[in-house]
């Protein structure tokens, strides 16, 4: 087990902090989380409201590819901590999951809080110290500096690990400020960008009037070789939602690299073109153009008038035209939604700077987790999934650490 009773400071008391502290603290050493929010587990907690997708039961390869660039770095920690491992660890906190329609995961309380009580009172058991509104400062000899409601203090460590995750939400907990304490320690940072985000589309007048907050549902949205399935969501501004989310990593880089850029919008995935010229042109000849997308192949009002805005004129009249432009309506997107409006973030220390037991190998005895590492992956519960493994690979590399 190593040798007991050493003390270790564990950064963010998000996902990725608690799973260090667990395996920190199971290991026999004293343990103190830091957070700079009132409560932990903000992050986990907001996520909650939307059922806690913790992970999902795609098959492993297919899994491991949703996390892209960072597909061969998170392999390991996520191998040693798998999606069945995560269900398995929250049966354990009395939290039963179950696979939804889609493959993601759930409680089946379908709540966060029940697993978060559950969690904190097996760290209480562990005897696992909490600093609550308290903020990390830095690095002192021996320890990390904080500040608190009693105001500075040095907090004594033989390790540390820092999960402070990335910039998105900064209202629960995550400000992106510890990119400049880092810095400042000669640690690489790759810019903080969103991800899982919202884009702007300069709509029509008319169109944002009628249509604002509307849902289209079942659609494919595509950039160049990319597809995304699910939904979407129309803003006074914009697209948000699942099918917009799943493009935020190339379409965010190609708007960078050369400004606004067009999606194509399937509004009929389930059917091609041929299928749809059919319906067409067994519509009522004495309906209108509107009542026969509605009535042949049922497109809801939104998607007639998202085919208008794509149009950017009269709807063609010609059926094969019109199947055309119903399976790849151009949608103009010139901007992501700012990183404080974002569900996650891009970005943060650079792979390259992290060992692989996830310490930093400018700074010895300070391990990272979670999302102030540079990678990003969908929604789905891909992130949760891989803040989880990353902060027990952490607390694993602290306990090798200090049993040397």
């Amino acid at each position: 087990m190593g040798e007991r009773g050493r003390e270790v400071v564990v950064v963010g008391g998000g996902p990725a902090g608690l799973a260090a502290a667990e395996v920190i603290a199971s290991a026999g050493h004293r343990v103190t989380v830091v957070e700079r929010m009132p409560s932990i587990g903000r992050k986990l907690m907001m996520a909650g409201r939307g059922g806690l997708n913790l992970t999902h039961s795609e098959a492993g390869d297919r899994f491991l590819a949703r996390y892209g660039a960072a597909e061969a770095f998170l392999t390991p920690a996520i191998a040693a901590f798998t999606p069945t491992d995560l269900r398995d660890w929250a049966r354990d906190l009395g939290e039963e999951t179950f696979v939804g329609t889609s493959g993601r995961v759930f409680p089946c309380s379908f709540k966060a809080s029940p697993l978060l009580r559950a969690w904190s009172r097996r760290l209480a058991d562990l005897d696992v110290g909490f600093r609550t509104r308290t903020r990390w400062t830095g690095f002192a000899a021996g320890g990390v500096t904080v500040v608190g409601p009693a105001g500075e203090d040095r907090l004594p460590a033989d390790a540390v690990v820092l999960a402070l995750g990335g910039a998105s939400w900064p209202r629960l907990g995550s400000d992106g400020t510890w990119t400049a304490i880092l810095a400042a320690e000669g640690v690489e940072i790759v810019p903080l960008r969103p991800t899982n985000c919202g884009f702007t589309v300069a709509w029509s007048g008319v169109f944002r009037s009628r249509f604002a907050g509307e849902p289209l549902k079942r659609i494919a949205v595509r950039l160049a070789e990319w597809v995304s399935i699910g939904e979407a969501v129309i803003t006074d501004d914009g697209l948000e939602g699942g099918a917009i989310y799943g493009l935020s990593a190339p379409l965010r880089e190609a708007i960078a690299a050369d400004g606004p850029t067009a999606v194509h919008v399937d509004l009929k995935p389930s059917m091609d073109a041929g299928e749809i010229v059919t319906a067409l042109t067994k519509g009522r000849k004495g309906d209108s153009l509107t009542n026969r997308l509605r009535k042949a192949i049922g497109l809801p009002p939104v998607a007639i008038g998202l085919l208008r805005e794509g149009a950017g004129k009269d709807l063609p009249s010609d059926p094969a035209d019109l199947a055309r432009l119903i399976k790849a309506v151009p949608i103009r997107v010139s901007a992501a939604r700012p990183l404080e409006r974002a569900i996650s973030s891009a970005g943060g220390i650079a792979r390259g700077e992290i060992g692989p037991n996830y310490g930093l190998k400018r700074l010895p005895g300070i391990f990272v987790a979670g999302e102030m590492i540079d990678w990003e992956a969908p929604t789905g519960g891909y992130l949760l999934q891989a803040c989880f493994a990353t902060g027990r690979a952490a607390g694993r590399g602290v306990v090798r650490h200090l049993a040397k």
